[in-house]
C-alpha cells in the first residue's frame, strides 16, 4: 500500500463503523491506536526486538523492522475482555472485538482504501504489549491501510455451502 493513507478525519468514519459491531452489555471491549508516522521508528525497534528474542536471523530483523513502516496508516487493535461479566461471557467479548476490526477494515475498503490486519505471535511479544496496553489489555493486530499499489488477487470461489446448513432440530 502506498500514500495516501486514510486521514484521521477517515479513521475516525472507520472507527465510528466499528462501534456499530454487536456488544452485548455496551462493554466496548476494544480499542484503537493510531501509530504516528514519527513513532513508527521507534516501532521499527520494537518489531526488531521481537524478532531477536524470537531467534530470528539478520535478514529477520531487517523485514521485521521495515514491517513498522507498512502502510501510510497502522493502526494498533487492542481488546480489553472482561472475565467477570457473567451476562456476558469473554467469548461473545471477543467476538464484539472481532465484528469492531471487520467493520473498522471494511470501511477503510469502502473509502476505496487497501487494509489488512496482521496479528500473531509478534502481539505477544511482552514488550510490544507494554507499550501498547494497560493492565488487562491484549495486543490483537495491526491494520495497515493506504492506496492500493496493485489491484488485490483473486480469491478462490467461496462456496457458501462449506458453511451454511440447515438445522433439523435435536439430535438426540
Amino acid at each position: 500500500m502506498v500514500a495516501p493513507g486514510p486521514s484521521m478525519a477517515e479513521l475516525r468514519v472507520a472507527v465510528r463503523a466499528a462501534l456499530r459491531a454487536p456488544d452485548h452489555g455496551r462493554l466496548l471491549p476494544w480499542r484503537a491506536v493510531v501509530v504516528p508516522d514519527g513513532e513508527r521508528e521507534t516501532l521499527a525497534e520494537l518489531f526488531a526486538r521481537f524478532a531477536r528474542d524470537v531467534g530470528g536471523t539478520d535478514e529477520d530483523v531487517a523485514i521485521e523492522r521495515e514491517r513498522a513502516f507498512n502502510g501510510p496508516a497502522l493502526v494498533a487493535w487492542v481488546a480489553r475482555i472482561a472475565p467477570d461479566v457473567p451476562e456476558v461471557p469473554p467469548h461473545e467479548q471477543w467476538m464484539c472485538a472481532g465484528g469492531a476490526l471487520a467493520n473498522f477494515v471494511n470501511a477503510l475498503h469502502l473509502m476505496g482504501y487497501g487494509a489488512k490486519a496482521l496479528s500473531g505471535r509478534k502481539c505477544r511479544h511482552p514488550a510490544l504489549a507494554q507499550t501498547f496496553c494497560a493492565d488487562g489489555e491484549q495486543l490483537v493486530a495491526f491494520v495497515c491501510a493506504g492506496t492500493p499499489a496493485r489491484r488485490p488477487a483473486p480469491r478462490v470461489v467461496d462456496d457458501a455451502d462449506e458453511v451454511l446448513s440447515l438445522w433439523h432440530g435435536s439430535r438426540a
